[in-house]
């Protein structure tokens, strides 16, 4: 694995940790975090069960560093599209990542944190977390993330986070469905332990093939392209050697051989 100088890796059972390792800050990011993270993205070996995102310290991410978006602010108007583009590399990288991807979420996640969790399949949190899309609040918009959030939690549920900036806390977040579920901080390491077993129970490779699924159709196909598109995946699929052996493990009442 590669070293990092913003965020840290970790392995267990074939799981890679990604964290968010600027603990001093809150985890707040900068040029160099997005580049490492979307290098690391980009470059995860296909054999990892699942990759999770994290924050090292007290926080997972709050947001972008501030002396960073003093530097960007007196930039040029193409100097700031191209600091802008990183975010959206980022995020549609998390976004794509062939693995399930889950994000794990404690302290504040403020602004564009919002994003990198929104990107992910998966996201827990403890329910003393706090979250905001404050970037109103200084008279800008979540504009690289919006199409994350909105994803996740509907257009007028981000209408109302956006345009207001509140702070919500974990609970409340989990009633946007901007996160799948939100636990008490001490619970959050025996959900996070569940979800994890529970895609070890999954086809891997049908896993990837669940999230090619879902994007093409959610971003790519019109109804009647996806008549088609679903019909020869499902064939091509069910031939598979991971297909076959699937569906004989449950017709002969066993486990397939990718549980352990």
């Amino acid at each position: 694995m590669k070293i990092y100088k913003t965020i840290e890796t970790t392995t267990d059972n074939g799981v890679l940790t990604i964290w968010l390792n600027r603990p001093d800050l809150h985890n707040a990011f900068n040029e160099t975090m997005l580049r490492e993270l979307t290098d690391c993205v980009e470059t995860i070996d296909p054999q990892f069960l699942c990759v999770i995102l994290r924050g090292r310290g007290k926080s997972f991410c709050a947001g972008v560093d501030l002396n960073w978006m003093k530097a960007v602010s007196q930039n040029s108007y193409e100097q700031n599209y191209s600091e802008s583009l990183l975010l959206s590399k980022c995020f549609l990288a998390i976004y794509t990542c062939p693995r399930p991807t889950l994000a794990v979420v404690h302290g504040v996640a403020l602004g564009g944190a919002n994003g990198l969790l929104s990107a992910c399949d998966l996201a827990y949190c403890s329910d003393d977390a706090t979250f905001s899309l404050s970037e109103v609040k200084i008279g800008i918009v979540p504009a690289c993330i919006s199409p994350y959030v909105i994803k996740r939690v509907g257009e007028f549920g981000a209408r109302e986070l956006m345009i207001t900036g509140r702070r919500i806390r974990g609970k409340e977040a989990e009633h946007f469905r901007l996160v799948n579920k939100s636990v008490p901080a001490e619970k959050l390491e025996e959900t996070l332990q569940e979800v994890v077993d529970l895609l070890r129970t999954s086809g891997p490779k049908a896993m990837g093939h669940c999230k090619s699924l879902i994007h093409d159709v959610a971003n790519k196909l019109t109804l009647m392209e996806a008549y088609d598109y679903t019909a020869r995946m499902i064939a091509e699929i069910r031939a598979s050697e991971e297909g076959q052996e699937g569906m004989n493990a449950f017709l002969e009442k066993r486990k397939p051989n990718w549980v352990k």
